[in-house]
């Protein structure tokens, strides 16, 4: 069995992964890592030279392989859920948490960071992140197991969370 994190980016998977690696001591398996190395270049670089398509191709191929895996913790990429098979694939031996937090929350946690390209193109930052929420939501809500919202919580806290509903 695995642990499979969904969520948009600024939620807490990447983090929230490490801790839970540290105390079941199983691995973490990043999907976006896993995509870089298989691209050989950053994600931006991905979306400039290859485009979105080329990147959700790779992430698929990356996905059956998480899928494969057991006593894992998935770190999936935020648009995971977009495409039906990775859900499928992520749920042959992984219960699915989707983790959550307010726009504010995501927006605090993500404002320095330029590991990713626009989703939408010209909208501000903020109008992007609610856009992509508002679409991704029902994706995520359909693929969860379980909701943990990780607003006002230490990793600490969801981290046990987690390892209970396990």
């Amino acid at each position: 069995m695995n642990i499979v994190l969904i969520g948009y980016r600024g939620t807490g998977k990447s983090r929230i992964a490490r801790r839970l690696a540290e105390l079941s001591k199983w691995p973490v398996f990043c999907t976006d890592l896993e995509i870089v190395k298989k691209a050989g270049m950053p994600v931006p670089d991905i979306i400039r030279k290859r485009n979105w398509d080329y990147f959700r191709d790779v992430e698929s191929e990356i996905c059956k392989q998480a899928g494969k895996k057991d006593r894992t913790i998935i770190d999936t990429g935020g648009g995971a859920v977009l495409r039906k098979e990775n859900v499928e694939a992520l749920r042959q031996r992984g219960r699915i948490f989707w983790l959550t937090a307010e726009v504010s929350t995501i927006m605090e946690r993500i404002k320095a960071s330029d590991e990713r390209p626009s989703l939408t193109g010209k909208k501000s930052y903020v109008e992007e992140v609610e856009e992509v929420l508002n679409e991704r939501m029902p994706l995520y809500k359909a693929a969860a197991d379980h909701i943990i919202a990780t607003d006002g919580r230490t990793i600490d806290e969801i981290a046990t969370e987690i390892r209970q509903l396990m």
